[in-house]
């Protein structure tokens, strides 16, 4: 478990930025808020991303104009101009709101850019992420970047933009962006409104530290070969907990806290009618951990997917 100590510590070494988070199972979680250097580069990183989808689709509009002129039919029309233009809008519209949202509402609670620097999204009360607190932190984006832009973008376009109107307009996105260097967790207002934050989520695959005694045919969801001195469960052990309990188990796991351990341990047991392992915490956490990730992997190839102990 040394080594899963140290996994948890390779992000996040600034000490300001460590948080202890307590899970409504009472279980106490170290974890590192994601600093504003990787939080810039992640959005760096998603605007290159949505200025690429929005420009293909711009051009896949400019092909579908050319073609009608083409096809020997009547000149383009106001009324089919009017059509594309509001095409344009509606992609626009899910350019910034869609791509977050679809990934943010994700397993992986993260974007291309945030998966890119190793953050996440999370809940600030160490609940499940719910839907609202994405929709709610994603929605406040268009308020804080996107829309005074977009009104900066149009004004400079028809010569409308006054001088007054763009310095405001650059001082309103200056302070929205400016303000996760304004507090200590490091939260845009999306975060506030949506009792979110973005923390690190290190890279490095859990697997290749706590399934050590697991044989290859586990990958091919084959049945368990654990050494004899490691615990099996059956499928009733198994069945209590989902893909968010398992997530956090494997916070669990990276931060090997003992206190942790023995509490998470004793929840297990008592869940699943087991008497609690005593001393051997990390032993039995690390055999049900890859017991319940092998067994949620073959659901998903059934196309059975369980997000949590009450789906």
């Amino acid at each position: 478990m040394a080594r899963a100590a140290t996994l948890g510590r390779t992000r996040g070494t600034d000490p300001r930025l460590r948080r202890t988070l307590v899970t409504p199972e009472g279980v106490a979680l170290d974890v590192a808020v994601a600093s504003a250097s990787a939080r810039i580069g992640a959005l760096f990183i998603d605007l290159t991303i949505l200025f690429g989808l929005v420009l293909g689709f711009v051009l896949t509009l400019m092909l579908l104009a050319w073609a009608y002129s083409t096809t020997g039919l009547p000149a383009v029309s106001d009324g089919f101009m009017n059509f594309l233009f509001v095409l344009f809008i509606i992609g626009l519209f899910l350019a910034r709101n869609a791509y977050f949202l679809f990934f943010e509402l994700g397993q992986r609670a993260a974007t291309w850019g945030k998966r890119s620097v190793g953050i996440r999204v999370a809940s600030r009360d160490g609940g499940r992420l719910t839907a609202e607190a994405i929709i709610a932190r994603n929605l406040l984006r268009d308020i804080e970047m996107f829309l005074p832009l977009m009104f900066m973008t149009s004004g400079g376009l028809q010569g409308t933009l006054s001088e007054f109107a763009a310095w405001s307009g650059i001082i309103w996105v200056g302070i929205f962006l400016l303000f996760p260097l304004l507090n200590k967790d490091r939260l845009r207002c999306g975060d506030l409104i949506a009792g979110t934050w973005v923390v690190d989520s290190p890279r490095s695959a859990l697997g290749a530290v706590v399934a050590s005694g697991v044989t290859p045919a586990l990958a091919a969801g084959d049945d368990i070969a654990l050494p004899a001195d490691r615990y099996r469960f059956g499928e009733r052990e198994l069945s209590v907990y989902g893909e968010y309990e398992l997530q956090m188990l494997e916070q669990v796991l990276r931060t090997a806290n003992p206190d942790a351990l023995e509490t998470v341990a004793a929840t297990i047991c008592a869940k699943i009618g087991w008497s609690a392992p005593v001393g051997d915490e990390q032993a039995f956490l690390e055999a049900y951990y890859t017991q319940l990730r092998a067994r949620l992997e073959r659901g998903l190839r059934f196309g059975r997917r369980r997000a949590d102990k009450n789906s």
